[in-house]
């Protein structure tokens, strides 16, 4: 089969599909990704075959310019999917309704605008069998269907898209008629009506998803969902000697991420307050900070080791604990591993993860309102001196293992292609 993966120039999200993508290579299958520019490098050094559509979006320098939008993201107030977190009963038909107002024409429509049309184009010169897409790059479904593809999302992250979606449309069909707007619904109707493509729920959420995350920390989307395990990929690594030996004591590792750090300089919390307070356990501290960030740490015991970047999947498997921002690729990385965590969730699934996380016993969490220095050095203590939370990550770690390999799960996806593309049309 031809198989594209389609995504908007995310770094963190593609490199969640990789080991798939060369799963299905390996197979004999023809695979490419499509992107933005600014993705390329990424794509290509991944090994992969790179296809470059459109122009990049502006959403990150809009954020930057716009400091407000950016705090208030940083804050977790990620309208309408925070609704995830709060009781049914505080639901409402507004708050989902004018969520999807914003969200539709701020997000969605700024990073697929510029890809969709050259995306489509290009499908209908190579004519994919199925395009796989990142949930957010809805250009890549409107592609699919206007040539007739089988296609479906990957999920980079706990599927807030598709719950939020069911949400939305229970609540629709509650109201009368002349009140049923669908700002989502409207936007991707005149996206694929530009392509000779009718408006179908499908648009929205693809013939399948393809879940990464273990059976204890999913959200139910009412969607087709196929299981397949997570496999870390961090793009390009090295594995420096530091890491060749096991640690003298218990390590810890602490990052928040990449993402923040890389489009806007530095991180939402006090990392300097983290690091110093972290270094007061008879542990070694092991800080991935941004260099710009670096400086201002200050003099450090000797217990600490400030890296700009280190591969997760090499140094997760040698931890005792980790400290993280609850990125869902960071997350399943210490799922992975059996290694307990401690969250600071900043926005979108990271705070549902951070719950899940705890319910499976295999962490704990501190909203990052909390996370003083204090706090989490006492959290970590707790992590470290208390099995059970070693013994959650085990049974969290066994349960994602149950989940098949991108290897083994090829041949799953091969029989979903050829289920969905015999089914009648609208199926």
């Amino acid at each position: 089969m031809r198989i594209l993966f389609a995504t908007r120039s995310e770094k963190t999200h593609f490199l969640s599909m990789v080991p798939l993508a060369w799963a299905l290579r390996t197979a004999g299958h023809e695979v490419r990704v499509a992107c933005q520019p600014e993705l390329v490098d990424t794509v290509t050094s991944s090994g992969l075959t790179c296809v470059p559509v459109g122009s990049d979006h502006d959403f990150w320098r809009l954020l930057r310019l716009f400091p407000d939008r950016r705090e208030t993201a940083r804050a977790g107030q990620s309208v309408p999917f925070d609704v995830v977190d709060m009781a049914p009963d505080d639901i409402t038909w507004e708050y989902l309704r004018d969520g999807y107002a914003n969200l539709v024409p701020w997000w969605f429509r700024m990073v697929n605008d510029p890809i969709r049309d050259e995306l489509v184009e290009y499908c209908r010169r190579w004519r994919p069998d199925a395009v796989l897409w990142e949930p957010g790059t809805y250009a890549a479904s409107v592609a699919a269907e206007a040539v007739g593809a089988v296609h479906a999302r990957v999920t980079c992250g706990a599927d807030l898209y598709g719950w939020v979606r069911r949400t939305y449309l229970e609540f629709m069909a509650e109201q009368p008629e002349a009140e049923r707007v669908d700002p989502l619904a409207d936007w991707l109707r005149r996206s694929a009506a530009r392509h000779g493509v009718a408006f179908d729920e499908r648009l929205t959420h693809g013939h399948f998803t393809i879940e990464q995350l273990p059976p204890p920390l999913r959200i139910d989307g009412g969607l087709e969902y196929l299981g397949l395990r997570y496999v870390p990929h961090n793009g390009r690594s090295v594995v420096d000697p530091w890491l060749w030996a096991p640690p003298e004591r218990p390590r810890v590792c602490l990052t928040l991420g990449t993402t923040e750090a890389e489009r806007f300089g530095d991180h939402a919390l006090s990392v300097r307050s983290l690091v110093h307070r972290l270094a007061e356990l008879d542990a070694e501290i092991v800080a991935t900070v941004a260099e710009t960030e670096q400086e201002a740490l200050g003099p450090l015991p000797e217990n600490v080791r400030v890296e700009g970047f280190v591969p997760l999947q090499a140094l997760l498997p040698s931890c005792a604990a980790i400290v993280h921002h609850g990125g869902w690729g960071t997350v399943n990385s210490a799922v992975a591993a059996g290694v307990p965590q401690l969250l600071i969730p900043n926005d979108l699934d990271a705070p549902f993860l951070s719950r899940r996380v705890e319910e499976a016993g295999a962490g704990t969490w501190i909203a990052p309102s909390e996370a003083t220095g204090e706090r989490v050095r006492d959290a970590v203590d707790a992590l470290l001196s208390d099995g059970r939370y070693r013994r959650g990550a085990l049974r969290l770690r066994e349960e994602a293992l149950t989940q098949p390999s991108p290897n083994a799960f090829v041949a799953t996806l091969e029989e979903a292609v050829r289920r969905h593309s015999a089914a009648p049309a609208g199926n």
